[in-house]
């Protein structure tokens, strides 16, 4: 599998986004996917087309570099979760301490079925926005998590990968610098503008950092 592509978790939010630049920056190659989970803010897939867009238009020497952009359904997901982040439901701290916005299993689905489609395309690099730096305490975006789901697959396909986390240990100033760095001015207007960052998926306001709540 080549060592100059990957395959980007690629949600239409403000980190995914980021994290997409970061990839287009490094390798020759990406590709993308995104994942339909019956998500409340699922606005941020209506993002996933606009934001690729953006990205070719803004920056013609990434443009080439963008391949194939894939949309799974996991709505399943959504239908075995009851959480705030897949119903209407207030957002609040749950007895375990944990935001009742956590969806077991999520990341952990989402990395199989993005190792699955690399397997598939010949990829061996996934990158994803997981971050223990600036989160909600989700098990499931700690690097420990990801460095065991990283074996899991490996041995899993009979196949190595990696899960590359360009923001782990990265605060939100510093993702804003980061993106600052790979695309300037123009890659920040970008992530304001174009990506969505609000688990409502309110887009109703503009802040000065972007669309959310």
């Amino acid at each position: 599998m080549a060592a100059t592509s990957a395959l980007v978790l690629f949600s239409g939010g403000q980190d995914s986004t980021i994290c997409l630049a970061h990839a287009l920056a490094r390798y020759d190659r990406i590709e993308t996917i995104g994942f339909d989970y019956g998500q409340r803010h699922s606005v941020e897939l209506e993002c996933r087309s606009k934001v690729i867009q953006a990205l070719r238009t803004n920056f013609p020497e990434w443009s080439d570099k963008l391949g194939e952009d894939h949309v799974c359904d996991l709505s399943v997901l959504g239908d075995i979760s009851e959480t705030a982040m897949t119903s209407e439901t207030e957002i609040e701290i749950a007895e375990n301490g944990l935001p009742n916005t956590f969806v077991p299993g999520r990341n952990l689905l989402f990395l199989t079925m993005a190792g699955a489609l690399a397997w598939r395309r010949g990829l061996s690099i996934l990158v994803g926005g997981m971050c223990e730096t600036d989160y909600s305490g989700y098990p499931d975006c700690r690097r420990e998590t990801l460095d065991v789901q990283e074996l899991t697959l490996s041995r899993g396909m009979d196949r190595p990968f990696t899960i590359e986390t360009p923001l782990m240990w990265l605060d939100k100033a510093e993702t804003w610098a980061l993106a600052e760095d790979l695309g300037g001015q123009k890659l920040l207007d970008l992530v304001i503008e174009e990506t969505h960052t609000c688990y409502l998926g309110d887009r109703t306001h503009r802040h000065e950092w972007g669309y959310g709540c």
